[in-house]
């Protein structure tokens, strides 16, 4: 077992950035450098069968290197950041116990800050009857009056949260409705609470021109690999757009596809468009928060550089 630091908390080394700017295979390279697990903070690896669309590590890497907080649930189930927060803090523990540095890899800016500032999330959880009916109102009556609803109730969320994010604006509906507070004000509720975690993160960043390259051809080879097929599997055996997981960016615009709401082109588009739109969220999020050092990725980035970099600013507070 590792001993604690003087501090009495437990060293967590994290990698953020937008997607698809080369994150998980700079952390295959760091977690073996470190002998360590990952941590995925990723709201759509969590899902089992949402592998291509969602970039999952492939079998070959995850017998190379654990990770944890992959493949946990089932496209119909809903999971939360406080869900997360439960879960990360129960396996950073454990791979602290076992003498490692804990290791957190993802995009999800929300995980991340559930766990590193200490969101507080309300006593009264969820209610699956309650998220029922909003996503009955949203099928019905649309959900831009969903988001109405909510800028009228909560705007400051409103403001964060992306008006076809149907899964983050049913939540924040459901908390406020369940609290009798804006979901918005658990972050101020946040920081009295200390965190257990002496954290420490670094950012990966690319010029936007590349980054979007990236993207695109990321989708096209996602769409090869047969991303429609697999949204059409689990489309015949019964997940529709009221799953979680068929929310997922994506996911959601192949299965409109297959309902013949958009041609083939349009939805291609859309995925695409979408996804960069997502990038530029993330960016804009991380770089609201404290960021020990940004890497800039280029064409001549030597990923092994960056991890010796990564590497020497963390090797003391490593077991």
């Amino acid at each position: 077992m590792s001993v604690l630091p003087d501090n009495g908390k437990i060293p967590l080394l994290v990698l953020v950035g937008p997607t698809a700017v080369g994150k998980s295979k700079l952390a295959l390279k760091i977690s073996h450098f470190l002998n360590t697990d990952i941590i995925s903070a990723d709201s759509a690896q969590v899902y089992r069968r949402l592998d291509i669309g969602t970039a999952k590590p492939n079998p070959e890497e995850q017998l190379a290197v654990k990770h944890h907080l992959i493949n946990i649930i089932d496209p119909d189930k809903f999971y939360s950041a406080a869900d997360y927060q439960r879960d990360a803090d129960k396996v950073i523990g454990q791979i602290w116990r076992q003498g490692k540095l804990p290791f957190m890899v993802g995009g999800t800016g929300l995980y991340i800050k559930a766990v590193t500032d200490r969101y507080a999330f309300g006593p009264k959880g969820a209610s699956r009857e309650l998220r029922s009916a909003y996503e009955h109102l949203a099928r019905t009556e649309g959900l831009d009056k969903l988001y109405a609803r909510l800028k009228a109730v909560d705007p400051d969320a409103a403001e964060k949260i992306h008006h076809n994010d149907q899964k983050r604006i049913i939540r924040a509906l459901e908390v406020y409705t369940l609290e009798g507070k804006p979901i918005s004000t658990q972050v101020s509720s946040t920081y009295p609470h200390e965190s257990p975690y002496r954290t420490v993160i670094f950012g990966l960043t690319m010029e936007r021109d590349m980054l979007y390259r990236r993207i695109e051809n990321r989708v096209d080879k996602m769409l090869e690999q047969g991303f429609l097929d697999e949204v059409h599997s689990l489309y015949k055996e019964g997940y529709d757009d009221d799953a979680p997981g068929m929310q997922v960016l994506g996911y959601r615009q192949l299965l409109a596809y297959l309902k013949k709401y958009m041609s083939w082109e349009e939805t291609i588009i859309e995925i695409k468009k979408q996804t960069r739109n997502l990038a530029k969220r993330q960016l804009t999020w991380f770089r609201r928060e404290n960021i020990f050092e940004w890497f800039k990725i280029t064409e001549q980035s030597l990923l092994d550089n960056i991890t010796e970099n990564i590497y020497s600013k963390v090797k003391d507070i490593t077991p």
